[in-house]
């Protein structure tokens, strides 16, 4: 198989970095390491000057950490898969466009499931410039028809959601929309941010989540209380590496 894709690995470890690399190659043998960095200017630097489709960050880098690292870059055009010692950041770090959180010791099983995830996405986007399709051009911003115009929404800014008479109730700090398109378009529309459909009529931005209930209920920032599936907790609760 061809080497298609490139990686760069960002870690203040050395033998951390041989680790991941040697099982980077033996699980994936089209995926080319195009530099190892040990400390955040170097990080910095190859971010700047080379491109790469997957970056595999430590959370923990003297100096600055990972998220205030990639706060200095404004545009960041690769997938990003967090392998760390510290659980505690991981609400943080799905701020950002990430395929993974990976917690050390990383398990093969979980690292394979990651860089798919990251290599999928990364197809998409080619697929996407190749074809010269409208999804080429990434915005943070979906549009709602209305009687009057069209409302646009920033992504971000989205607190979930929710299935309703076939139509979809888009929640924001701001107030709330109606579209006439069903769940399911709008889980296309949000796949590249932090979003988890946790119910068949509920998708929620992961980084609007105050606390998970043993009850089965997540709570939102707003406080609305939306319930887990039993078959979807199990993903749910591996997004931020607890189980129950």
């Amino acid at each position: 198989m061809p080497n298609n894709f490139t990686c760069i690995i960002v870690d203040d470890e050395q033998d951390a970095i041989d680790l991941l690399s040697y099982r980077i190659m033996h699980l994936f043998k089209n995926i080319t390491i195009a530099g190892t960095y040990l400390n955040w200017q170097d990080a910095l630097t190859a971010f700047r000057e080379q491109k790469c489709d997957i970056a595999f960050m430590d959370i923990s880098i003297p100096g600055k950490n990972a998220m205030e690292l990639l706060k200095l870059l404004p545009v960041l055009d690769c997938e990003l898969i967090f392998v760390t010692a510290h659980e505690e950041y991981a609400i943080e770090a799905f701020a950002f466009t990430t395929s993974g959180y990976l917690l050390k010791p990383v398990d093969d099983n979980a690292l394979n499931a990651a860089i798919s995830k990251a290599m999928m996405r990364v197809e998409h986007k080619r697929q996407a410039k190749q074809n010269n399709s409208p999804a080429a051009h990434v915005t943070d911003k979906i549009g709602v028809p209305n009687n009057h115009g069209i409302d646009y929404i920033n992504i971000p800014e989205i607190l979930y959601l929710e299935s309703t008479n076939k139509c979809t109730r888009i929640v924001t700090g701001k107030g709330e929309y109606i579209s006439s398109l069903n769940l399911g378009k709008f889980q296309h529309l949000v796949d590249n941010h932090s979003f988890f459909q946790v119910h068949r009529s509920y998708i929620v931005n992961l980084n609007n989540i105050l606390r998970y209930e043993s009850s089965g209920m997540v709570i939102m920032s707003d406080k609305k209380e939306i319930p887990v599936s039993r078959s979807l907790k199990n993903d749910f609760l591996k997004i931020f590496n607890n189980e129950f």
